[in-house]
C-alpha cells in the first residue's frame, strides 16, 4: 500500500465525527475497504451496539492460531472549538503532522492496523489468521469491547495487540489497573431540624458508609511491583434539602483503581457486604450501583509477545520499546474476560496530545506503525 492511500484512509476515519457515538459510519467505511477481498476468504461482521453504533470484526487468513489487532472508533468531545487552530474533523497536515480529533487517540493506531492488513491482502501474503476488532464506546466505558467479549468473538485469539498510543511507540503497555466506579444512594426521612428524632438522617448514614468503606478498602494492601497499590477515592457527594431540615436523601460516587492482585469481585464483596451490614440497622436505606467496572489487566514483561514486539520495534524504529504498566483502563480490561488465556499488550502511534486541542500524530510515525504491525504479523507466524 502506498503512503498516499494510507494517509487517505486515516483522513477519512478522522473526518467522521464519532464523539461517543456514530461509530457505524467508521465501521461501514472500514468494511468497504475489506469487501473486495472476500474472495480471498475475508469475513466481515458488524456487531450492532445500538442504532448508529457498530463494532467491526474482520478476519483474514486461516489457521489454528489467531493474532488479534484492536482499536476503538470513538473519540472524546473536541471541547471549545476556539482552542483549535483548525476544524477538529477536517484533517489538516502541517509540518509532517496530521491534526484532528482522534489523530492520536486512537484513529491513527486503528488506521495503521487496517492498512497493515490491507497491505497483506494486496500482496497476497497473509501469514496466518488475523482478526481485527474495532470497537465502540471505549472512551465512555469500554462497552463495545465488553459486547464483543460477551459474544465470544475474542475467545479464539492467541494474542492481542491494541493500537493505543504509547509514547510515540516507545513503550509497550502489558499490564494495567482496572476500575470500579460506584454510586451509593442513601434515603432517609425528612423532619424539622428542631425535632430530629422524627426523621432519619440520610447524610449521616452515607458518611458512615464513606468512612467505613475507605477503611475496609485500605486493608487490601497488596502492592503490585509495577502498578503499585489499589487506590480508592470518594469523588462526588451531595445531599439534603435545606439547612433546617433532616436530610431525606444523599448520594456519593467513588472511584477505585484495582490491581491484578484483587479481582473486581473482591471489591464488590467489600462494598456489598458493608451496604448489607448498614441496612441491617434500623432506619438505614442504602443502595449501590456500579458503572462500567473494568477488570485489571495482568501481564508479563518478559512474555514471548513482548519480546517479539521489542525485536520488531528495534528493527523498524531503531529503539527499544520499554515494557510499562498503565494506571488507566482500556478495552484490554474487557478482553481479559475472554475464555482464551492469551497475552494482551498495547502499542501504537500517537503523541501526548490525546484529548487536547490540536491533537496530532506524526505521519512518519504512522507509516512506521503500518510497517511495524505488518512485520509483527509475519514474525508472529514465523514467516
Amino acid at each position: 500500500m502506498d503512503q498516499a492511500h494510507a494517509e487517505e484512509i486515516l483522513k477519512k476515519v478522522i473526518a467522521i465525527p464519532t464523539v461517543n457515538d456514530n461509530e457505524k459510519e467508521v465501521a461501514d467505511y472500514l468494511a468497504s475497504l475489506f469487501a473486495p477481498y472476500e474472495d480471498q476468504g475475508v469475513t466481515i461482521e458488524e456487531l450492532a451496539y445500538s442504532p448508529g453504533r457498530s463494532n467491526l470484526i474482520v478476519t483474514i487468513g486461516e489457521g489454528e492460531t489467531t493474532l488479534g489487532f484492536s482499536g476503538h472508533q470513538d473519540v472524546v468531545d473536541p471541547g471549545d472549538l476556539a482552542d483549535w487552530d483548525t476544524d477538529p474533523f477536517v484533517p489538516t497536515i502541517k509540518e509532517g503532522r496530521l491534526i484532528g480529533r482522534g489523530a492520536s487517540d486512537m484513529k491513527s493506531g486503528l488506521a495503521a492496523v487496517v492498512c497493515a492488513m490491507l497491505a497483506m491482502l494486496e500482496e497476497k501474503k497473509v501469514p496466518g489468521k488475523i482478526k481485527l476488532i474495532a470497537t465502540v464506546g471505549e472512551e465512555s466505558g469500554e462497552y463495545g469491547a465488553a459486547q464483543v467479549t460477551d459474544a465470544g468473538l475474542a475467545d479464539d485469539l492467541s494474542a492481542l495487540v491494541i493500537a493505543e498510543p504509547t509514547d510515540g511507540m516507545r513503550q509497550i503497555c502489558y499490564t494495567s489497573k482496572g476500575v470500579v466506579d460506584y454510586h451509593v444512594t442513601s434515603k432517609g426521612i425528612a423532619a424539622h431540624s428542631s425535632r430530629p428524632h422524627e426523621g432519619e438522617d440520610a447524610i449521616a448514614h452515607l458518611l458512615e458508609f464513606a468512612n467505613e468503606v475507605q477503611a475496609r478498602l485500605a486493608r487490601l494492601d497488596k502492592k503490585d511491583p509495577v502498578l503499585g497499590k489499589l487506590t480508592s477515592l470518594i469523588t462526588l457527594i451531595k445531599g439534603g434539602e435545606q439547612i433546617n431540615s433532616v436530610p431525606s436523601q444523599a448520594e456519593l460516587s467513588g472511584n477505585i483503581r484495582t490491581i491484578p492482585g484483587y479481582t473486581n469481585q473482591v471489591i464488590f464483596d467489600v462494598i456489598d457486604g458493608l451496604i448489607a451490614e448498614l441496612n441491617a440497622k434500623p432506619g438505614y436505606q442504602l443502595s449501590v450501583d456500579y458503572i462500567y467496572p473494568e477488570e485489571p489487566m495482568p501481564g508479563d514483561a518478559h512474555s514471548p509477545l513482548v519480546q517479539l514486539l521489542q525485536k520488531v520495534g528495534l528493527e523498524i524504529f531503531g529503539h527499544t520499546l520499554t515494557p510499562v504498566g498503565g494506571t488507566g483502563a482500556s478495552d484490554g480490561s474487557e478482553f481479559v474476560r475472554a475464555k482464551g488465556d492469551y497475552p494482551i499488550v498495547m502499542v501504537g502511534p500517537g503523541s501526548d496530545s490525546q484529548h487536547q486541542p490540536n491533537e496530532w500524530v506524526s505521519l512518519a510515525a504512522y507509516h512506521q506503525a503500518i510497517a511495524f504491525y505488518q512485520q509483527i504479523a509475519n514474525e508472529f507466524f514465523g514467516k
